[in-house]
């Protein structure tokens, strides 16, 4: 897939680690609540939505405004610009409690990413699977064991051609946390 990377071992196994503490005792976790088919439901995951003051974000019937960037997350969105040039002003970070948090199948595709937008994904924890498959052929699907440390990127036209998930497991799995970056575009209609 063109417009996919993966480096396994982006983070180094020591700041990964330190990284992981951090965030999981430092982010304000909250369960949001989502929209889905027809019905409020809580996410299968805990998150929090962080970014510069005017990085607001709608997604799934809600908006998320930002909470301020933890002093953690400064040096990963330097580095992130410097490797990627790209000035990412949001992350959402998701804490998977276990094997029973997951995400469904979906892309990010949200208006306020703009057309082609480029997610850069850090992985932290527990190594977990995450599967990707064609809009146009679900049939056709790829798959990556998504290590501690490690970076994924997506860009270009994989938020329109390809939607992805992080499925339940039910073999025994410690936490994981998921820093995907964003870059929240204005819109007019939302000024």
């Amino acid at each position: 897939m063109q417009d996919l990377s993966l480096e396994q071992g982006w983070l180094d196994v020591s700041a990964s680690a330190t990284l992981f503490e951090q965030c999981h005792a430092g982010i304000a976790w909250h369960t949001h609540r989502i929209r889905m088919f027809g019905k409020w439901v809580d996410s299968p995951r805990l998150s929090c939505w962080i970014g510069d003051p005017d990085a607001r974000y709608r997604y799934s019937g809600t908006t998320l405004e930002p909470h301020l960037w933890p002093g953690a997350l400064l040096p990963l969105r330097a580095r992130l610009r410097q490797e990627l040039g790209i000035d990412f002003n949001s992350v959402l970070a998701n804490l998977y409690r276990d094997g029973r948090d997951a995400m469904g199948w979906h892309s990010d595709d949200e208006p306020e990413l703009g057309p082609e937008p480029v997610i850069a994904s850090i992985s932290l924890g527990a190594a977990r699977r995450f599967v990707l498959r064609r809009r146009d052929d679900p049939a056709v699907r790829c798959e990556f064991v998504l290590e501690p440390g490690s970076l994924l990127v997506m860009r270009g036209r994989s938020q329109r051609d390809w939607q992805h998930a992080l499925p339940r497991t039910a073999r025994p799995v410690g936490p994981r946390i998921n820093l995907t970056f964003r870059q929240v575009v204005a819109r007019p209609d939302r000024a």
